[in-house]
């Protein structure tokens, strides 16, 4: 008799691992908090990582506030400009077709759960044609809690009717590492370059430098 799979359900994040959006997105932080006297350099940037815009808001607006903060109109701002990005220039992270095609032929339910708004999600998956990959979708957004908090991978995983432990989530940040893992999740993590050192990534079950060094070999690690 065939073992079966303990494998049910593959969850990926979005930005910075299936769509090149990070550099962007941090060089939006950059510009818009810049004009209220923030000099955000790339290693303050690595402690906003992973979380919603509107964690990242507050964040940055308690380190420094400054008077008539408005958060929506902020908030607005900000979508704006990365919702230009992802019609018009945004592309593929390097293998992530080929990891989707991977799953798809292995014949195992894929879902995403990122820390972006749902209009950003369907914008990347109605420009990229990725509806035939997906059994679910869902954002941290619909949460009290972003990421690192574990609720959007939780939820992600209940709309299919998986248990988390039969999960595997493939994330680039730390704090969407911390929220898969705390799900009770398998993670596979491709760091982001800048912070690929981290030896915070040691609590991942597998550390890739891309999506395309997934083959037969790691399949076999979750299965």
């Amino acid at each position: 008799m065939c073992k079966k799979s303990m494998l049910e359900l593959v969850i990926f994040d979005m930005d910075g691992l299936l769509i090149d959006t990070e550099t962007f997105w941090q060089k939006t932080e950059k510009d818009i908090f810049s004009k209220y006297g923030i000099d955000i350099t790339p290693e303050m940037q690595k402690a906003t990582f992973g979380l919603r815009s509107d964690e990242q808001i507050e964040y940055w607006y308690k380190l420094k506030p400054w008077p008539e903060f408005d958060h929506k109109k902020l908030e607005d701002e900000y979508f704006h400009i990365i919702h230009e990005f992802f019609i018009h220039e945004a592309q593929l992270m390097p293998g992530a077709e080929y990891i989707l095609e991977f799953f798809k032929n292995k014949g195992v339910d894929m879902a995403l759960a990122s820390s972006s708004p749902m209009f950003l999600i369907n914008t990347f998956i109605k420009r990229f044609g990725f509806n035939k990959y997906f059994a679910a979708v869902h954002s941290a957004e619909l949460e009290e809690f972003g990421k690192p908090h574990p609720a959007v991978y939780i939820t992600t995983a209940r709309k299919l009717k998986k248990k988390p432990v039969h999960c595997l989530a493939f994330e680039d940040s730390l704090n969407g590492l911390l929220a898969a893992k705390s799900a009770r999740m398998k993670a596979v993590i491709v760091p982001d370059h800048r912070t690929h050192d981290n030896g915070k990534y040691d609590i991942a079950d597998l550390v890739m430098g891309s999506l395309l060094e997934f083959g037969e070999n790691e399949y076999r690690l979750f299965i």
